[in-house]
């Protein structure tokens, strides 16, 4: 049986790990914008224009995901202990 204090630093390092994956993958998309919408339009057939929105909106509900399944777990287990 885990008690609090692992989920909580489980919940703290899932937390770390995902905000620097999502830092990554804004970083990648702004530096090699031009070489990933080339190779996700030949590959998933998607016009280029649109691909624009589509990782916007992917990296938006990756926060999303990170804040209420990771940070906010995190918060309420820290104030708890």
């Amino acid at each position: 049986m885990t008690d609090i204090v692992t989920i909580t630093g489980f919940l703290g390092w899932c937390a770390v790990i995902n905000m620097g994956l999502l830092m990554f993958y804004t970083v990648w998309l702004r530096v090699f914008r031009d070489f990933t919408k080339r190779v996700h339009s030949k590959l998933l057939g998607v016009d280029p224009d649109r691909l624009d929105v589509i990782y916007f909106q992917y990296l938006a509900n990756y926060k999303l995901a990170v804040i209420v399944l990771n940070i906010v777990p995190y918060i309420a287990l820290r104030i708890m202990v």
